[in-house]
């Protein structure tokens, strides 16, 4: 499967929905995952936490809030981010090891 990556500023990071993203959305909402409300800021929100949660994981600086990141991608951004999760595309390959996400 291939990586998910989100540009913002320029700059591609990779996006993966692992626990760490899990978490950091629930301590950033109060709210599990499963809870999402579908609207777009849980989306941003939780876009936000894949990203940083994917790039600790690699050893990439992601430095950006959680605001800075809002303010820096576009509806369309999380909308076609989304339509990849929809699609299958949270599957990754991460050490040779094939993981499914939940969704």
């Amino acid at each position: 499967m291939a990586k998910v990556e989100i540009t913002v500023n320029g700059v591609a990071y990779p996006c993966r929905q692992t626990m760490g993203a899990m978490l950091r959305f629930k301590r950033e909402t109060g709210r599990e995952v499963t809870e999402i409300r579908g609207d777009i800021s849980d989306y941003c929100t939780y876009l936000w936490c894949c990203v940083c949660s994917a790039s600790k994981h690699d050893g990439l600086d992601f430095d950006l809030s959680l605001m800075d990141f809002a303010d820096s991608i576009s509806p369309e951004d999380i909308q076609a981010w989304t339509a990849t999760l929809n699609e299958g595309g949270a599957e990754s390959e991460d050490d040779g090891e094939k993981k499914s996400q939940p969704q």
